[in-house]
């Protein structure tokens, strides 16, 4: 694979998350992110790279035609783990050790289930590929590297608000996720598979 096709895949994984067409990867991320502070940032790359994890796992399973799913399924399970996500900051919002440990299984599983809705169209892709492993390993590392930034953006926003404003952080958790589930729950009414 030459280093132009390793760009084209990196770019690919990097506007997964970073493009306007990307908002239940944005939300989903938001979500996993929303009850941490900029103290916890290494606990909060941990936990984006479980989900690269999971997302890269059921890539690569799917584009070598290991596993399938019904995209219409996938594409109504992807706005579920949001939502779920979202409620579970809500619930447990202020018992934070426990809320760490779970986010972390969270965000494994629930990469696999992400990993599944943009598997067909990197599949076929990766098919006209001889070298799937650079192809996948290009796209991974782009998606990690716009997670990362997008990460870093949110946690950001959520210092300016957290840290200048004096909002509490009970009070901002509670806003952002249930603002994330809200337009999960309307994502997932619209993608109804049946």
């Amino acid at each position: 694979m030459s280093f132009s096709d390793f760009l084209f895949y990196f770019e690919l994984g990097w506007s997964h998350i970073v493009s306007l067409d990307a908002l239940d990867h944005q939300l989903f991320i938001l979500a996993l992110v929303a009850i941490y502070t900029t103290k916890q940032i290494k606990q909060i790359l941990i936990l984006v790279t479980a989900f690269t994890i999971g997302h890269s796992a059921t890539l690569a399973l799917s584009a070598l035609v290991i596993i399938r799913f019904d995209s219409k399924w996938v594409e109504f399970l992807i706005p579920c783990t949001i939502f779920i996500t979202a409620i579970a900051n809500l619930l447990k919002n202020g018992r934070r050790q426990k809320a760490v440990q779970i986010n972390y299984y969270l965000a494994l599983f629930f990469g696999l289930i992400h990993g599944m809705g943009f598997a067909n169209t990197v599949r076929m892709m990766l098919a006209k590929d001889q070298s799937i492993g650079w192809g996948l390993f290009g796209f991974n590392l782009g998606l990690e590297v716009g997670q990362i930034i997008f990460v870093a953006l949110t946690m950001l926003i959520s210092g300016i608000f957290l840290y200048f404003f004096k909002v509490r952080q009970r009070d901002w958790v509670i806003f952002l996720s249930s603002a994330v589930f809200a337009l999960a729950l309307q994502m997932a009414l619209q993608r109804i598979p049946f």
